[in-house]
């Protein structure tokens, strides 16, 4: 058998990928992109009658699809989303941890319950997932979390619980890939995302996006379809060297 080519390293083909927040913004991007790529899909969010689209969107370039109603805060629903890949398409190749929460209150009026609810969503749900997923993966597995650059610096809002549980994911990245990727052949990888198109943008206050971008050196927002390339290769056998990174997809910010 020949050696695979370089864009054959991209392929997916036979793996099945778990996306939570799949219901919107980049977790509809994520999905469609690992699909294109090959990968048949199980989509996890709350709100399940929104994962109807994203289906559509997998089952529309010839890839099967599921879609689970999932919090990610709860661990035994976390459970419930990876028994349901598995009994349903018979394995799980990829986890992308991208569900999470965030608010832009000033540390002095932000309360506990605020609090508790981001790290709940973007920390600890990201563990819960990666602990069900950890179980059951198989070698050359791979997952990705969803940080963000504000886990690796600041852009002006308040948002200590947010930047708080984006940069606990860098440090649970680390850990879990010193724990598995050796022992268990799982390769653990997180993801920065600099400012893209999602529901967390449209809660911005009005001109903060134009302000913002005066410190990107690209000068503009990123398209969805760029991270999620980024995000095939990462999950592919193309990035098969790569293990325990923080990858900033940021069009420069955090070098300003």
């Amino acid at each position: 058998m020949s050696e695979p080519t370089t864009l054959d390293r991209f392929r997916l083909d036979g793996r099945v990928a778990i996306v939570t927040g799949a219901s919107s913004g980049l977790g509809v991007a994520f999905a469609q992109a690992l699909a294109e790529a090959g990968a048949d899909v199980v989509l996890g969010a709350r709100r399940v009658d929104r994962l109807a689209q994203t289906k559509e969107l997998v089952e529309s370039v010839g890839r099967r699809a599921e879609a689970v109603a999932t919090d990610v805060a709860d661990p035994d629903s976390c459970q419930a989303l990876v028994d349901a890949a598995v009994e349903r398409l018979g394995r799980v190749d990829v986890l992308v941890n991208n569900a999470g929460v965030g608010t832009a209150v000033p540390a002095t009026r932000e309360t506990p319950e605020q609090f508790r609810q981001v790290i709940d969503v973007n920390l600890n749900g990201c563990y819960w997932m990666a602990q069900a997923c950890g179980r059951v993966m198989e070698p050359g597995s791979s997952i990705v979390n969803i940080s963000s650059i504000l886990g690796l610096t600041t852009a002006g809002l308040p948002q200590a619980a947010y930047s708080a549980s984006k940069a606990a994911l860098v440090g649970l990245t680390r850990d879990l890939a010193a724990q598995w990727t050796g022992r268990k052949g799982i390769r653990v990888n997180a993801l920065a995302p600099g400012f893209f198109e999602s529901e967390m943008t449209d809660q911005y206050p009005d001109g903060y996006l134009d302000l913002a971008m005066q410190r990107v050196p690209m000068g503009r927002k990123g398209d969805p379809a760029e991270l999620a390339a980024t995000l095939v290769w990462l999950v592919s056998p193309a990035g098969g060297y790569v293990t325990g990174q923080t990858l900033a997809v940021d069009g420069g910010i955090t070098i300003t």
